[in-house]
């Protein structure tokens, strides 16, 4: 799995840990599919926590396979074999722990990310515990008081205490275990790196012809209508704009702060407080009326200028066709387009989009034999005969994209149109001879599934791109190829692109090739 994946579900189980939710970090821990020995260690600390002992030294076997210098997973180790009353077991990790420890007298863990010290003497105090199960009083006795002359911080009491009860009331000795809830954590640092960064920072609109502009993502330039008409006011009302004779500052609720010389509208001066209603920078509020004045003749050019900053853009002059409606009109049977569907169209001057080539190396020219440029999703090349059949060549190219022969259908560009043509619709082309040139030849393969037992009455080319208003719409772009399947009313038509069939208005294409009525997708 990945190392972020694995950062994740480890520091989620973390957290469980930190709100004892202990059944909640086994569920993410066994999400992990690719352990490293500090993650296991978390597991068997969490299978100590709810009691689980088998599991628990299954998990640290684990743990010292994984790394076997760990000395403490030697240490828990013998702790939790203690509790399943493995006692050889336990007396082994013991020794394997202090060997480990390197005659270290302590080792702090927390640059691996465990919050925790372990002494040398709490080595030695498990191993006393050993032998005290074992009854082995003598040997106990004589471990603990070597445990008593290491350093380390917490033993004087413990081991005082344990002396006393070996040597006294032969009581059997209780294993030290790390602290539940002292695991391993993962990095600070590279849980940060899970965030998600904002490399780019928040966009700021500096300056816009828009009036009141606060847009700040990423967009395409939107275009802008010439023309400009005033604001409409109330009959019997005067409307024109003014020029400030000096800065007007807001003291009020709906007073404006604009500064001296701007223009503003002036949408109503009738107002007993000597205050006038103006619009400024697509604001409508009051400002004194005595520090307006018209505007002369010599503010003309001025003039046009603040009604493109200040005015109100006139509507498109153009009205979409009506969409058919009622009884009357003949039922649309659309088929549904399937999840996937793409096409790749011949290159234009529209906005159209390029599609990744995969790069063929190719031999020279061989002799009787034609280079075929095949555009789909993507594009690719074959070398085939000349005298290829369309079917041969159909059989190959559906060998290749791995689609059934029946949901493929060729096509290609005849001279001077933009309209893809089906390759044996038209010409009744039978091979590439008809359609090769200089040893090549370009074909578009597109996915005809949805078009069975449809006619196409004739093709036209997509002048404008097209986005759905709704599921019944066809979508395309400027110089797709459209197959016209009927004619709805005067201005709407059923077509297909690109696998997917819908209705579009008549005026967003042109007819561009012959009719050729009467051919059927089957």
């Amino acid at each position: 799995m990945l190392y972020t994946e694995l950062l994740k579900l480890w520091d989620e189980a973390v957290r469980a840990i930190d709100s004892r939710d202990w059944q909640g970090a086994l569920t993410k821990l066994n999400q992990i599919t690719d352990h490293n020995c500090r993650t296991m260690f978390v597991m068997a600390s969490t299978h100590i926590a709810l009691g689980q002992v088998d599991l628990a030294v299954k998990a640290l076997d684990q743990v010292i396979a994984k790394d076997s210098c760990l000395a403490v997973g030697f240490f828990q180790r013998s702790a939790v074999h203690m509790m399943a009353n493995r006692l050889e077991e336990a007396l082994a990790d013991c020794i394997w722990a202090q060997k480990n420890m390197r005659e270290n007298p302590v080792i702090d863990y927390k640059q691996l990310g465990l919050r925790y010290k372990m002494y040398s003497w709490q080595v030695l105090y498990n191993a006393a515990a050993v032998h005290s199960r074992l009854q082995q009083w003598d040997k106990a006795q004589e471990i603990l008081t070597a445990a008593s002359q290491e350093r380390g911080a917490g033993k004087s009491n413990l081991v005082d205490t344990a002396l006393e009860a070996v040597s006294v009331r032969l009581i059997f000795l209780e294993p030290l275990l790390v602290p539940e809830g002292e695991v391993f954590r993962p990095r600070k640092q590279e849980i940060e790196q899970l965030k998600p960064r904002d490399f780019l920072g928040e966009a700021k609109v500096i300056t816009s012809l828009i009036p009141n502009d606060d847009f700040g993502g990423f967009d395409p330039l939107r275009p802008q209508k010439p023309g400009y008409y005033e604001p409409k006011v109330e009959d019997g009302q005067d409307s024109r704009y003014m020029i400030m004779k000096s800065a007007c500052v807001a003291k009020g609720a709906g007073e404006l702060t604009v500064p001296a010389g701007a223009k503003v509208f002036l949408y109503s001066d009738d107002d007993k407080d000597g205050l006038a209603v103006v619009i400024y920078d697509g604001k409508r509020g009051l400002v004194p009326s005595f520090l307006l004045e018209p505007m002369g003749k010599k503010n003309k050019a001025k003039n046009k200028r603040i009604e493109l900053a200040n005015g109100i853009p006139h509507p498109p002059g153009l009205k979409p066709p009506n969409r058919p409606q009622g009884p009357s009109q003949r039922s649309l049977e659309l088929q549904p387009s399937y999840a996937g569907a793409t096409h790749t169209t011949p290159p234009t001057t529209g906005n159209s989009t390029r599609v990744p080539t995969q790069q063929v190396q190719t031999s020279p020219q061989e002799s009787g034999s034609v280079i075929v440029k095949v555009h789909y999703t993507y594009t690719m090349a074959l070398r085939v005969p000349l005298e290829t059949s369309f079917r041969d060549l159909q059989d190959k190219i559906t060998e290749k994209l791995g689609q059934p022969a029946t949901n493929i259908r060729l096509r290609h560009r005849k001279d001077g149109t933009r309209a893809l043509i089906p390759v044996s619709s038209v010409d009744r082309l039978d091979s590439l001879e008809g359609v090769a040139e200089s040893g090549r030849a370009q074909i578009w393969c597109q996915n005809e599934d949805p078009l069975a037992n449809r006619t196409i009455l004739y093709q036209m080319v997509a002048l404008y791109d097209y986005n759905a208003q709704g599921p019944e719409d066809l979508e395309f772009s400027e110089g797709d190829t459209i197959d016209i399947l009927s004619e709805v009313n005067d201005e709407w038509l059923e077509g297909h692109v690109a696998g997917n069939i819908g209705i579009f208005p008549r005026s967003f294409a042109q007819q561009d090739t012959d009719s050729v009525s009467g051919t059927s997708t089957d």
